[in-house]
């Protein structure tokens, strides 16, 4: 198994959580000595703007990976997927959100996400400024498969209830200047702003700020949804702004077994949790996969994936790799309770259904969730 994850790039700050719970999730299968153990290479994947995954990917398919958790962006996973197809890797994201991946062509069934689309968080987002009496909205938006859907998304909601957007400007991923971006919002004067980014936040915010828009008028998403609490990230204060991120509420044994995994490899501890369930749940669904079809071959494996999350088979619900590799072992079928949540598969390789959780930002930068 490999795991294609983002220690560079713009979405480095995302890496830790997902990085952690992969690592954690392969040692306890390793540990649970069900039947299988999980050889793992863990490989960078940048940024669209870098490219290391061009590297990476080759390194990791020159391994024989048969598994891969990642890429954490959507746009990566789109270069990389039929690369991975022609190779028979089964493909599984923890954190792909476009909505193109639901019908994307030539996934040829290895291709699972335990991330929801970007439909259901823009409508959550969009669904919310509209509850908080906005009535017209500007949108930032990062121009790629990523920030185009949810930006989308988020529009076609916000609009449905009555509002309108009124400004919406783009920029590329790489870009370092987004004083146009924000002159462009504040021109049209909008009641709110959504910002679908990655950390250009850390630069977008202050620069709205700074031109007069409260930020208890901005709305965020899983991109950008994080702690800000240290100044060197985020110079103003995000009072009262609000944002959304995929996920239910993490028990506390999860978020410290993540914790004590990371920092006992020398790590410094993890601020943010963001994608950290679904990078765990993505392994422990391929381990079952290859448990039940007895096999490590990726079509092996992605042809029993619908049926260990519960998806088909009318499986006996369990929470646990131990719990669930016991019922394979005694010969029935299982059916994973995550801790992502609603974790079965549908037909698509999208998960049924999922918790979207609302968070909202104290006056330190931190945030506490609403809902």
């Amino acid at each position: 198994m490999g795991s294609l994850l983002p220690e560079t790039g713009s979405l480095a700050f995302l890496g830790p959580p997902m990085e952690a719970a992969v690592g954690l999730a392969v040692q306890e299968v390793n540990e649970a000595k069900t039947g299988i153990t999980i050889d793992y290479t863990a490989a960078d994947e940048g940024d669209t703007d870098t490219k290391a995954y061009e590297t990476s990917v080759t390194k990791l398919r020159s391994a024989g990976i048969t598994g891969m958790v990642g890429a954490a962006a959507s746009g990566v996973t789109k270069l990389i997927l039929d690369g991975n197809v022609a190779a028979g890797i089964l493909t599984v994201s923890p954190s792909n959100t476009s909505p193109d991946f639901t019908d994307f062509p030539g996934k040829n069934g290895l291709f699972f996400r335990t991330a929801p689309s970007d439909l259901l968080q823009g409508e959550v987002l969009g669904n919310l400024i509209a509850q908080d009496a906005h009535k017209s909205l500007g949108i930032i938006y990062q121009n790629d498969p990523y920030g185009t859907g949810l930006a989308a998304a988020i529009k076609s909601t916000f609009e449905s209830t009555g509002g309108k957007v009124v400004a919406e400007a783009s920029y590329n991923v790489g870009d370092a200047q987004f004083d146009s971006q924000v002159a462009t919002i504040k021109a049209a004067n909008p009641d709110a702003v959504a910002v679908v980014s990655f950390d250009q936040f850390k630069t977008i915010g202050p620069l709205m700020v700074n031109a007069g828009l409260p930020s208890k008028d901005f709305y965020l998403v899983d991109g950008n949804t994080v702690d800000y609490s240290n100044k060197k990230d985020m110079s103003v204060s995000l009072e009262g702004a609000q944002g959304t991120r995929p996920g239910p509420k993490l028990a506390d044994d999860f978020t410290s077994r993540v914790q004590k995994y990371w920092t006992g490899k020398g790590n410094g501890e993890v601020k943010d949790f963001t994608y950290a369930a679904e990078a765990y749940d993505a392994v422990v669904l391929m381990s079952l996969s290859a448990l039940a079809a007895k096999s490590t071959v990726g079509k092996d494996m992605a042809a029993k994936m619908q049926e260990v999350s519960g998806g088909s088979g009318n499986g006996t619900k369990c929470d646990s790799f131990v719990k669930c590799a016991k019922i394979i072992n005694d010969g029935g079928v299982p059916a994973y309770q995550g801790y992502s949540g609603e974790s079965a598969f549908d037909a698509k390789g999208d998960p049924h259904g999922a918790v979207i959780g609302i968070f909202k930002y104290n006056a330190d930068n931190t945030y506490t969730r609403t809902n």
